[in-house]
């Protein structure tokens, strides 16, 4: 907040965060005064003075509106807001909520958010950006833009602004300036839910730029790689990659099938939904509401003569035995599954009632992963810790003798999260004729893991422990995204 001679006053959400003081001390030199702040009141003050250029353009939007006299802008009162239909397009097409909505997106798409949160609550109109996987707190809009500014969305993503009570779904497409003179394109996947104080937009940001298409890119080690392109090399078979919504699936798939795309392939994909269009290749979206569903579209894609199939999830037995039927028949075959590590995905397919030894003549690999952040390299700093901790985390005694281990500290490139852009952990499993076998005699997945060990798997905690070590990222979001292997 301020200084006085060798005195820094700092806002703090938790001023006994003595970790915090003490870093904060050796990086500035003085003495420490902490006072408690709400976060959102620091986050605030933060987007105030440190925030992009966009971000202080929404802000002088904002003041512009509330301090002009005779604003043509027309504020809808929540009580007119179900008949008022007309008046909230009005005030929709008025050229400050226009700026204010476009400033919004733009701002995101600068800061390589994801997604963007409009979310009303009773006495707020909060937006959240989602970055390198985790929710921001970027600004709070007063309560009278609540409406025009959720129906503008709408209205952007030709969504039915009368229409309050049921989720909607659109699509909006973006061309924005960038700060260097060039221009981007970038499509958002609009979803609008109603909720107790109105209702909720979450944009989805599907730029094609932060889509990674080379394989070396997205966090494979050279060892789990080789073993990956081996796979990618065969004629036929299931390439199953697994994990939770959101850990960077999809890219791996895009990835995988575009490495193979060429005149001589056809390659077909099932999306639900289709996030990036890529040429050359086949996309089918998928609308369960018509009957477009994953079964019936696998079974129209083996009549159109395909080389390659992407599902984009084996979500009951009819799809599973489908792809296992088109592995067998001569297809190279690349789905997703949700499971936690690579071998579990046997026992998800097995309790999907499919038969042991289909998908021991199927399946030719698992690749299990997760996203982590990737440490900022223009400020990240040492970190020291205790060698009991990092022996606890699964380093050896070798390792811990040589680790140099960092941390997130925060700056101006990295928006003052100590973190910028993700990258992936892998965990590569061959099913080769041993694994083989243990599937065919329903081995439980921890024998199958503790088998590929033996035979040389890198682990999605060993995977981190290595990105640790080569200071791409740190303990905690290791800790955050993987368990420690037994």
């Amino acid at each position: 907040i301020h200084r006085i001679r060798s005195f820094l006053t700092l806002a703090m959400v938790d001023p006994t965060d003595l970790e915090v003081l003490e870093d904060v001390r050796f990086r500035t030199g003085l003495s420490i005064q902490p006072v408690i702040a709400s976060e959102s009141g620091i986050m605030n003050a933060i987007n105030k003075y440190y925030g992009s250029s966009s971000a202080l353009r929404v802000k002088r939007i904002i003041e512009d509106i509330e301090l002009a006299e005779d604003t043509r802008v027309n504020i809808i009162e929540e009580e007119r807001e179900s008949n008022n239909v007309e008046e909230l397009v009005h005030a929709t097409e008025e050229a400050p909520i226009i700026k204010l909505v476009n400033e919004i997106f733009v701002d995101a798409i600068k800061k390589g958010a994801s997604d963007v949160h409009f979310e009303p609550y009773e006495e707020a109109f909060r937006v959240r950006f989602r970055m390198d996987g985790v929710l921001h707190e970027m600004m709070n809009l007063p309560m009278k833009f609540k409406l025009p500014v959720i129906s503008r969305v709408k209205i952007l993503s030709n969504m039915d602004i009368a229409e309050k009570r049921l989720p909607q779904d659109g699509r909006i497409k973006m061309k924005i300036k960038l700060d260097n003179g060039g221009r981007k394109e970038v499509d958002m996947r609009i979803s609008a839910l109603p909720t107790i104080f109105g209702e909720k937009i979450v944009s989805r940001i599907l730029d094609k730029q932060m889509l990674k298409l080379d394989l070396t890119e997205l966090g494979f080690e050279p060892e789990s790689l080789e073993i990956f392109k081996e796979a990618l090399r065969r004629p036929w078979g299931i390439i199953l990659v697994t994990g939770p919504t959101g850990s960077g699936k999809t890219n791996t798939l895009y990835s995988a099938v575009s490495t193979l795309n060429s005149l001589e392939k056809n390659i077909m994909t099932a999306e639900d939904p289709v996030e990036f269009n890529i040429q050359g290749i086949n996309q089918v979206h998928i609308r369960e509401e018509i009957g477009l569903n994953f079964p019936s579209t696998l079974r129209s894609f083996l009549r159109q003569d395909p080389d390659i199939m992407l599902i984009g999830e084996m979500r009951d037995f009819e799809t599973a035995d489908i792809a296992i039927k088109a592995a067998l028949t001569g297809h190279l075959v690349f789905s997703t599954l949700h499971t936690n590590d690579a071998p579990s995905s046997i026992m998800r397919l097995i309790n999907m009632n499919v038969e042991p030894f289909l998908i021991a003549d199927s399946v030719i690999l698992i690749a299990a992963q997760r996203l982590v952040r990737k440490l900022c390299e223009r400020c990240r700093v040492p970190h020291r810790l205790p060698e009991r901790a990092l022996l606890d985390i699964g380093f050896t005694p070798e390792e811990v003798k040589s680790a140099q281990i960092w941390k997130a500290a925060g700056c101006d490139h990295c928006n003052n999260t100590g973190y910028k852009g993700r990258t992936a952990l892998y965990e590569v499993m061959r099913v080769d004729d041993e694994i083989r076998e243990m599937i065919l005699v329903r081995a439980q997945s921890r024998e199958m893991k503790k088998k590929a060990i033996g035979k040389g798997m890198i682990t999605l905690r060993r995977s981190g422990l290595i990105k640790i070590k080569n200071g791409v990222t740190s303990v905690e979001e290791v800790l955050r995204e993987s368990v420690k292997d037994q």
